[in-house]
């Protein structure tokens, strides 16, 4: 699995010690170093069932001051997969990738059922 995080994140950190308590084999990869393409953020969106939106850190600094609470509806699909590929920070996280899963945020309940599945 792969595991999006951004290590300063009081989330993220919660949720990796899960998936280690766990004993989940995982990949950590760092948002902000690492930002996520536009073709992997297209698929992740895919096989979430999630909204775009879903996507978007709306509680983050750079969300706020781009103002994209106001913005988003107007913007196009194809627009809004390039703002998020293009800084780490406006996406959502911890994100979870698994072989038929994609995991937008940390809930437990949705993360043991996806691992149950694996």
């Amino acid at each position: 699995m792969l595991f999006v995080e951004y290590p300063k994140c009081t989330t993220c950190q919660k949720a990796g010690k899960w998936l280690e308590a766990k004993g989940a084999a995982f990949e950590r990869r760092h948002i902000k170093e690492n930002n996520p393409t536009v073709d992997e953020l297209k698929l992740w969106h895919a096989r979430s069932g999630l909204p775009l939106k879903k996507f978007f850190n709306t509680s983050g600094l750079l969300y706020k001051e781009l103002k994209l609470k106001d913005k988003l509806p107007a913007m196009s699909e194809e627009d809004q997969f390039a703002l998020l590929a293009s800084d780490g920070m406006l996406v959502k996280r911890p994100i979870l990738v698994g072989g038929d899963f994609v995991l937008v945020g940390f809930r437990e309940a949705a993360w043991e059922a996806a691992l149950e599945r694996t």
